[in-house]
């Protein structure tokens, strides 16, 4: 009976794997890769403490997402503009899709500097993937495409691997990572803006949207709950473990030579000397590109479905274009637009793909009273609220990041006068 018993969970579970582990390995995109990398290179370990609360409060809030989609049987931007009204809703649109429409660029921003490591012209390499990306979605099957993006999460293995080949200093690494750091840090602007890029593409807005529309187009119930947390909850580790090692091998490789502004992608590729040696750009293009075109599907998909829930029109890849012209739509001008900004000559991939990440930081808590208000109604959860601990784990993670974002505008201010 134990035998079968442990068979129907892990059953169970690999029917509902998908959502959350995608989710969360989204995160290691052009623009999670560039921001880990340049915090590693402009301050070695010293922003390595951030990594453990932020995988802790990435768990509870994916599981907030994934409880909500289970439970109510409805998406996150549905859920809001039932509950507050359209008004609402729409500003919170607007406001996502602006913020969205930074991370759109920054994928182009990633497979541009990606290929350019090949001396592929990015006049070449976007126009194609733009349109590779956009037939993939419209034209192709999902359930496929959702395998082929689970077996491109392996990949980042290898920063794991560059890692360790680096010969990092372990303890002083270990040290930093539960240590806070000092109180000098904190009147540093750029270790604030890095801070909050760093907590930015880690716990993004578009995530939590994201993966509760896929936990109800996925179908899954309250029965199939569990497994689908623990879905999350590996999901969440993973993207974590991986981003802890991007910062220590750029800490290790970049850091320690001197080299502390990353500013194209070449740069970044220096990191992953210790696996590749002298065709270590090969292995960072490839993880570049894989996690850009990862990435550059998902998130129009992603914003594309939000608003349309929010707004009340039609969506998803099920449904032709006839049936849901807005959604489609709606994906299709975000990937246009986004890849005719990455053509733009002379344009700041590294440091505008950062300054999307910080945003995603600054949206972030409006998104986090959301979905907290929402989770905490007896009347829309029944049982299933927040327990004392989740919603403190919740409302730190707001106040912290509006924290960080008021003494960050502080600070420009000041040093302005």
């Amino acid at each position: 009976m134990k035998k079968f018993s442990l068979r129907t969970r892990l059953l169970l579970f690999l029917a509902v794997l998908g959502p959350g582990f995608i989710t969360a390995n989204v995160d290691n995109d052009a623009g999670g890769i560039l921001t880990y990398s340049q915090a590693g290179a402009q301050y070695g370990y010293k922003l390595l403490w951030t990594m453990i609360p932020i995988t802790l409060a990435l768990i509870v809030v994916q599981e907030m997402c994934a409880r909500m989609g289970a439970v109510t049987g409805k998406g996150l931007s549905d859920l809001i503009r039932e509950e507050f009204g359209l008004r609402m809703t729409f500003v919170m649109m607007v406001l996502l899709v602006i913020v969205n429409f930074g991370n759109v660029i920054a994928e182009f921003s990633g497979i541009a500097g990606s290929l350019q490591l090949f001396h592929l012209s990015k006049y070449i390499s976007v126009p194609i993937c733009a349109v590779l990306v956009w037939a993939l979605v419209v034209f192709g099957d999902y359930k496929n495409v959702e395998k082929i993006f689970l077996a491109a999460s392996v990949f980042y293995i290898a920063y794991i691997i560059a890692g360790v080949l680096g010969r990092p200093d372990w303890h002083a690494a270990m040290v930093e990572t539960v240590k806070l750091p000092g109180r000098e840090v904190w009147s540093d602007r750029n270790y604030i803006y890095m801070t909050i890029g760093v907590i930015g593409t880690t716990i993004t807005p578009w995530m939590q949207f994201y993966l509760q529309s896929s936990i109800v187009e996925k179908g899954v119930s309250v029965r199939q709950y569990r497994a689908s947390r623990l879905d999350v909850i590996i999901g969440s580790i993973f993207t974590d473990i991986v981003a802890w090692f991007i910062v220590v091998v750029c800490a290790v490789t970049l850091y320690t030579h001197g080299m502390r502004d990353i500013q194209v992608p070449a740069d970044a590729a220096e990191a992953m000397k210790p696996v590749a040696g002298d065709y270590a750009f090969i292995l960072f293009a490839a993880g570049l590109f894989n996690a850009s075109l990862f990435a550059a599907s998902i998130l129009p998909l992603s914003t594309a479905y939000t608003v349309c829930e929010g707004l009340g029109f039609e969506s998803g890849v099920d449904k032709r274009f006839g049936q849901a012209p807005f959604f489609y739509w709606l994906y299709t001008i975000l990937i246009v637009a986004g890849a005719a900004v990455v053509l733009i000559p002379n344009f700041p991939l590294v440091p505008m793909t950062i300054l999307s990440q910080v945003l995603n930081g600054v949206l972030l808590p409006i998104v986090l009273i959301f979905m907290l208000k929402l989770i905490n109604r007896k009347e829309l959860m029944g049982t299933w609220t927040n327990n004392l601990w989740l919603n403190l784990v919740a409302w730190t993670t707001a106040v912290v990041v509006i924290g960080l974002t008021a003494v960050m505008l502080w600070n420009t201010i000041r040093g302005l006068f």
